[in-house]
C-alpha cells in the first residue's frame, strides 16, 4: 500500500512540474551567419556551394568546379 501511495505522489509531482519544464528555453543550434552562394561548374554545368567547390584561377579569373576531375578536364 505504501508503494502505491508513493507512486501516486511521484506521478502527481511529475504532472505538476511538466508544464514548468516545457517553458524552459531549449538549446538551439547556432545558425551560420554567412550565406554561401551557388556557383556553376563550367564543365558539367552543375551548381555547387562555393565553400565546397574546387577553385582554380585561369586568366586572372576564379573558376569553381564540382570536383577535381572537372577542374582537370577544364584546365587540362
Amino acid at each position: 500500500m505504501r508503494l502505491v501511495s508513493l507512486l501516486l505522489w511521484v506521478l502527481t509531482i511529475a504532472l505538476l512540474l511538466l508544464p514548468l519544464l516545457r517553458r524552459l528555453p531549449r538549446r538551439r543550434r547556432p545558425v551560420p551567419a554567412v550565406h554561401d552562394e551557388l556557383v556553376k561548374d563550367p564543365v558539367c554545368q552543375t551548381y555547387v556551394v562555393r565553400s565546397r567547390a574546387v577553385s582554380r584561377t585561369a586568366a586572372g579569373q576564379p573558376l569553381y568546379f564540382c570536383s577535381a576531375e572537372c577542374a582537370r578536364r577544364y584546365l587540362g
